[in-house]
């Protein structure tokens, strides 16, 4: 059976203004008016979608976008409720946008607030960088801009060389390419792992990237202040595949193992363990949708010697083997995933 859906997604607010890039607005509704069917189809709804997919404007009226086409708003910013919210890329000086919709970054904050997640495109890296919802977070956006980015939000740390930034409640995206492995993977976070891979399967399985997707999905557990265990963190990050003891990593940092336990549990909210499984998981994903690997391969190169025992793992951090998902993402396979 596929696991249910979450609950917890009934509203995805699109933002659109002036000056909007209409392909990035387009892209995202497409898509998750996609996934809202399918999540209406798992609730058992047939037809009838599972969550609304709203494009609103600051006051609920028309506005022009880059090409010149009008845009339509189904509703105000301050009609809505959203759980997700998303910022498509415009193309105009931003601090005339800025100016001319002050109430964006206030409602930004607001929504964050409450519990909001927010999705920017490109230059949608803007807004949530003006409503100081990056300050000492990590954000990526159009490689034009990152100059332009840097001197406006010297707070924010911007990572050039990445296409997909998690600073918790705000993902970022570097460009359209990039846009849609960040709307799959808030399809899985928000939806479910069923949804997400009806997406990649139904819609971009035949999506040639010029970048590796690379892991997405930990920025949000580096927002603490044990410096010690993000040091650990980025440890992980670079040795991941390696065999290693998590007494000696404690021993390293100054700490006794019981107290790195409790304290890495503190910061990020996971055991260490399980923190290390989810790198190599994730890691596992970009190898089998990037190469042509075996599974034996894939599962040495990530560390685990024992092919059998990966499969498993995988299985329990995805609901399917790893041949599954290279045949769902990557073959564009129609059969359900067991």
């Amino acid at each position: 059976m596929p696991k249910q859906p979450a609950a917890t997604l009934r509203q995805v607010a699109i933002l659109a203004t002036d000056f909007t890039v209409t392909s990035t607005l387009a892209q995202a509704r497409d898509v998750f008016y996609m996934a809202s069917l399918n999540t209406g189809r798992q609730l058992g709804q047939g037809l009838t979608p599972g969550f609304e997919v709203l494009t609103v404007t600051p006051d609920g009226q028309p506005v022009t976008g880059f090409s010149h086409d009008p845009i339509h708003a189904e509703a105000s910013i301050h009609d809505v409720t959203p759980q997700l919210i998303i910022l498509p890329s415009f193309w105009a000086d931003f601090d005339q946008l800025h100016g001319q919709y002050p109430e964006v970054a206030p409602w930004l904050q607001q929504q964050s607030q409450a519990g909001a997640l927010i999705g920017a495109v490109a230059l949608g890296a803007f807004w949530p960088a003006a409503a100081g919802l990056l300050d000492g977070r990590e954000a990526t956006t159009y490689w034009r801009f990152h100059d332009e980015y840097q001197r406006r939000f010297p707070a924010v740390e911007l990572q050039r060389d990445k296409h997909l930034t998690d600073a918790g409640g705000v993902l970022c995206a570097a460009g359209i390419s990039s846009a849609r492995d960040l709307f799959v993977h808030l399809a899985e976070r928000l939806c479910s792992p069923e949804v997400s891979r009806t997406l990649a399967r139904d819609a971009f399985y035949e999506v040639q990237r010029n970048y590796t997707p690379g892991v997405i999905g930990f920025g949000g557990q580096k927002m603490h202040h044990d410096l010690p265990i993000l040091q650990i963190q980025q440890w992980l990050e670079q040795h991941f595949a390696e065999k290693f003891r998590f007494e000696d990593v404690a021993s390293r940092h100054g700490m006794s193992i019981r107290n790195f336990m409790r304290r890495f549990h503190q910061a990020t909210g996971d055991k260490p363990l399980h923190y290390l499984q989810r790198l190599r998981i994730e890691m596992a994903k970009t190898l089998l949708v990037t190469s042509s690997q075996s599974i034996k391969t894939i599962s040495y190169e990530i560390g685990y010697d024992d092919a059998s025992f990966f499969a498993r793992l995988f299985r329990q951090h995805t609901g399917m083997s790893p041949n599954q998902y290279r045949r769902a993402y990557l073959q564009g396979s129609r059969e359900p995933a067991a």
